[in-house]
């Protein structure tokens, strides 16, 4: 552990090269009010720093920056204590009653990626997760009816089946009657679905015709991806300067193939609360030269997906965490409310 003066040294360092992008220098240090020691003193608590790995010292400058393990140091131990004079972020204000989860998602990212400058990435929650909440079977042409189906989340999935001869109005009613009763409430992902669309019991003719309508239900869950939302790539390449243009062919490409994505983010469903990778404790090669912070929302004993920003290692870290959380409160208050209508 660091001593208090170590500490504030360190965290003024953090906060200089946040706001400047530049090397911080002993003279820059001596100069602030809240520093009561002299130049010599902060010179050589600078280097102690550096011996220990939490400051570097760049050729071109005689100020230094954090490492990664100094920002790790600074997010587990300096910022916790900083109750008083912590910056407060912008309030993520999301407005999200009673809306669809898509627009949500999207309002969430677009918001976050505001308050933060950072580029921000909400998964929504898995559509095996949703229920289903009204069935429609409607007769387009006497040869062809479309299935509709609203679920639990809001959305509309929509499928046309075209048949060989005139469908019988009368079996088209009773489909209708036999879903909205029998899988309504029901999970896209649940194993009791095939059955109820596959019910023996059920009269030959029926049993058919619901065994034509099933793939509306059966590939609506299978086909379906996680979906990202996400909003800021252009903050996050124009702050973000890269010199390596391999890693910058990384980025580009973690953000055109999104599993990549999902990959990384899974790793937070898992943390109980902020989820903080900086630098190289990032698995991802793109995410080594940048910083993640997320955090998980969802169901009181369920969590359904994450929000998160991403962004240089010199990003500000009160403002990012602040906000990621206060996002992820906001999107678990609105999802009790929307899964709890199914």
């Amino acid at each position: 552990m660091l001593s208090p003066r170590q500490e504030l040294l360190l965290g003024k360092v953090v906060d200089g090269f946040a706001e400047s992008g530049q090397p911080v220098g002993s003279k820059a240090l001596a100069a602030d009010p809240d520093i009561a020691y002299g130049p010599s003193t902060i010179r050589n608590e600078l280097a102690v720093l550096e011996e220990q790995g939490l400051l570097a010292h760049p050729h071109t400058s005689a100020g230094r920056v954090p490492t990664d393990s100094g920002y790790r140091y600074f997010v587990d131990h300096v910022l916790p204590k900083r109750t008083s004079t912590a910056v407060a972020p912008r309030a993520v204000e999301l407005t999200l009653a009673r809306r669809e989860v898509a627009e949500a998602m999207r309002m969430t990212t677009e918001t976050l990626s505001q308050v933060t400058n950072l580029l921000a990435i909400v998964t929504a929650p898995p559509i095996a997760t949703t229920t289903i909440r009204h069935v429609e079977v409607l007769a387009l042409q006497p040869q062809v009816l479309m299935v509709v189906i609203i679920t639990s989340t809001g959305g509309v999935s929509k499928r046309v089946f075209a048949f060989e001869s005139p469908v019988d109005p009368g079996l088209a009613e009773w489909a209708a009657a036999y879903l909205n009763e029998q899988l309504v409430g029901m999970g896209l992902g649940a194993r009791m679905l095939h059955g109820r669309l596959e019910d023996p019991s059920l009269p030959a003719t029926e049993r058919a015709f619901l065994t034509q309508l099933a793939p509306a239900f059966t590939e609506l869950a299978e086909t379906a991806d996680d979906t990202l939302y996400v909003d800021g790539a252009a903050r996050l390449l124009g702050e973000y300067r890269f010199q390596d243009l391999t890693q910058l062919n990384q980025v580009m490409e973690m953000l055109e193939r999104r599993v990549t994505l999902l990959s990384v983010l899974s790793e937070a469903l898992a943390e109980r609360d902020i989820y903080v990778r900086i630098g190289r404790e990032n698995a991802a090669p793109a995410l080594q030269g940048l910083s993640l912070v997320a955090a998980n929302y969802g169901l009181p004993r369920r969590n359904l997906g994450t929000v998160s920003v991403i962004g240089p290692t010199r990003m500000d870290y009160a403002v990012a965490m602040q906000s990621v959380r206060a996002a992820a409160v906001q999107l678990s208050h609105f999802v009790e409310d929307v899964y709890g209508e199914s």
